[in-house]
């Protein structure tokens, strides 16, 4: 080299000054933004990598409800809307790097979409959001809205949700930014009115508003301490491709949407309208809008950062009856099982799982209400059982008594020959004259 010449930056040829400081090696020298833009094409190595892990996983949104299906009974609109959003989702992360070829003439920058479900109590909400997390395979985390408050107060500020999902991911910073989070009772968090007095809403509004930006995409700084000091290391956490999904029951939410498409009735005499059958609870939440859910109580920044909304259609006798056998872990199965670690085997009747679905449906609980109720009419069996070796077939069957009522009542049978059980498929005899029973 010249002693004319000046040294210069191998990479971008940029020559060497006060301002432009090199670093030189064997064969060349690098400068400042070299090293930068070196550094972020290694790091985006390691996300290929992960994204190479997870394309083999996404699949088409049919068969995304397909497995759905198997775990929860109805709710078909859901079902596609969740289906096509988290493809639509995954989608746009393992194509956010490719070359120019395979993209638009113009280069398209593609936002998520974060996803808000409404449904009364036992619809099945948890329970979707759990089994689609499953069926990638990509980190699940779920928050509990009630327990959240602003930054300061006492409770769990809004960076414990990020922690939570970071611990599901194992610590892995590049895994738990392909997550999902589900934040449940969330409309738990509508503001409340003060009346006359300004009373700071922390644990409303307030946590609507530090929501804002991470729901939208920030980064996070988690202490790996899991306390914040001055000299703890810190991990940063970006939320951009986190995948949120909020959803609560909103009780009273139906007859906000009533009063929007039924106005009331001001006529008087021969100008008033007829009156028309009301809406039931499902027809209301089809015509469910953002409009609705601020007056509910969500200020419109949060609403906007959900643009897909569906709701959970209430169930009815039909599909607790179908949610009862059907499911892959269908309670009646689970309890079959459960008698069956013992070498009892358990026959629930048609009019018996008829009167558990009628008995849930009173309750108004859901799904939830199914459990409760079996486990109120087996409960006594279940205590006896143990102490009762000789027992072979249980039989829960609807039995009407003389005042005219039904109640669920246990039929037991013992073994013949007396002997004791020691495995499942013991041999079966004759119907016991005791009957346990358990009345509902």
């Amino acid at each position: 080299m010249d002693k004319t010449d000046k040294p210069c930056c191998s990479f971008c040829g940029a020559e060497k000054s006060p301002t432009v400081p090199l670093i030189a090696g064997n064969d060349g020298r690098i400068c400042e933004a070299c090293v930068k833009l070196a550094h972020q094409v290694v790091s985006s190595w390691g996300q290929r990598r992960k994204n190479q892990q997870l394309a083999p996983q996404l699949r088409t949104p049919a068969e995304y409800k397909r497995h759905l299906d198997e775990s929860v009974i109805g709710q078909e609109a859901a079902k596609e809307t969740l289906a096509v959003a988290v493809y639509n989702h995954y989608l746009r992360l393992l194509n956010c790097d490719r070359e120019p070829v395979c993209q638009l003439g113009e280069e398209v920058e593609l936002e998520k979409s974060n996803i808000l479900m409404a449904g009364p109590s036992g619809t099945g909400k948890t329970l979707l959001v759990r089994t689609l997390a499953r069926i990638l395979g990509v980190p699940f985390a779920m928050a509990d809205a009630t327990t959240l408050t602003q930054a300061g107060y006492v409770g769990d500020d809004v960076d414990s949700i990020i922690t939570r999902l970071l611990d599901a991911a194992g610590g892995d910073v590049q895994q738990a930014q392909w997550g999902i989070v589900y934040i449940d009772e969330v409309d738990k968090l509508a503001k409340r009115s003060g009346g006359g007095t300004a009373v700071r809403d922390i644990s409303g509004e307030g946590v609507q508003q530090a929501l804002l930006k991470m729901v939208e995409g920030a980064e996070v700084r988690i202490s790996k301490s899991g306390r914040r000091n001055e000299h703890s290391e810190e991990q940063v956490v970006d939320t951009r491709n986190i995948l949120f999904i909020a959803g609560g029951a909103f009780p009273g939410l139906e007859a906000l949407v009533s009063s929007r498409i039924q106005p009331k009735n001001t006529g008087i005499g021969f100008h008033a309208q007829p009156r028309r059958e009301a809406p039931s609870i499902n027809e209301l939440m089809a015509s469910l809008l953002p409009d609705d859910l601020h007056e509910f109580g969500l200020i419109p920044e949060f609403i906007g950062r959900f643009p897909i909304i569906t709701f959970l259609q209430e169930l009815d006798h039909a599909t607790l009856l179908r949610i009862l056998t059907e499911p892959r872990n269908a309670l009646v199965r689970q309890y079959k099982q459960l008698f069956a670690y013992q070498g009892v085997e358990l026959v629930i009747t048609d009019a018996a799982l008829s009167h558990i679905a009628d008995q849930a449906l009173a309750r108004k609980t859901g799904a939830r209400g199914l459990r409760a109720v079996l486990e109120a009419s087996l409960q006594q069996t279940m205590f006896n059982m143990p102490s009762q070796p000789l027992l072979r077939v249980c039989t829960l069957d609807l039995v009407e008594r003389e005042d005219g009522s039904s109640s669920l009542q246990v039929l037991t049978r013992q073994a013949e020959d007396g002997s004791e059980r020691v495995q499942p498929g013991s041999p079966v005899a004759v119907e016991e004259k005791s009957v346990l029973s358990a009345d509902l």
